[in-house]
């Protein structure tokens, strides 16, 4: 099942795509459906946090010249960051270098502390596509990364949440006005979705609609105003937003 959150002129409402159309979802008083041209999608939920992992792939790791961690490396990305498909990427002021870096979120959907890798399965509620805008310059600068990763629209997520889907080896892929820039699969991760859960409940309680961003592969790069930048996953779909120089 594929679950959306998405806005009409009546409001915002939560739905599951079927083919060409969604559908409200169901116990709503008479279900409507939409195509999905008549609807705007958003962000498919709203976390309290989204913590990132960085270094999750060997070839990224050795692409940027660091060791590959024994235990995953986190950081947090602010709610306030998140948008939606289709909204743009807004280039800071601050930043000279913006980059681009696809990567496969886990959207959780049980309260998670201490939870066992064993255990980690029932807790997902599915899986959707991201994109961690990181402002590279300001990364290196800093030298942690919460400036770099935290601005407004520095994480795009969606277009919906996969409910039905083995994570274990899916084709990932970011475009650049439909150039391929970074071709991986899951599969290549160095701690999986169900190891990343249980690391990550042990240190802080993970709440329905929490988001894991399971980190990026080798491949990544600058964006600049006017590009188009898609990240698409196999099983999944496809995530694309425009990209602009922000306006303050």
């Amino acid at each position: 099942m594929r679950l959306v959150r998405f806005r009409t002129a009546d409001g915002i409402f939560t739905g599951c795509v079927e083919g060409d159309a969604l559908c409200e979802v169901a116990g709503t008083p008479l279900p409507r459906r939409y195509s999905l041209d008549e609807v705007k999608l958003l962000a498919p939920c709203s976390p309290s946090k989204i913590v990132a992992v960085g270094l999750n792939y060997v070839d990224h790791a050795r692409e940027v010249n660091l060791p590959i961690p024994e235990e995953p490396l986190l950081f947090l990305k602010p709610p306030s960051s998140i948008v939606g498909p289709g909204d743009a990427v807004r280039l800071p002021t601050q930043s000279s270098r913006v980059d681009y870096e696809a990567e496969l979120a886990v959207v959780i959907g049980r309260t998670a502390s201490n939870a066992s890798r064993e255990d980690a399965r029932e807790l997902i509620l599915g899986y959707t596509c991201l994109n961690d805008i990181t402002a590279r310059d300001l990364q290196r600068k800093d030298g942690q990364w919460t400036r770099a990763k935290s601005f407004d629209t520095f994480c795009p997520i969606g277009p919906w949440i996969e409910t039905e889907l083995d994570p274990s080896d899916l084709r990932i892929q970011l475009l650049l006005n439909g150039e391929s820039k970074q071709d991986s699969r899951t599969s290549n991760l160095v701690f999986d979705p169900f190891v990343l859960i249980e690391h990550i409940s042990a240190i802080m309680t993970l709440l329905p609609g929490d988001v894991i961003a399971t980190g990026t592969a080798a491949g990544i790069g600058p964006l600049k105003a006017g590009d188009t930048v898609e990240v698409r996953i196999e099983g999944i779909g496809s995530l694309v937003n425009p990209v602009e120089v922000a306006t303050r």
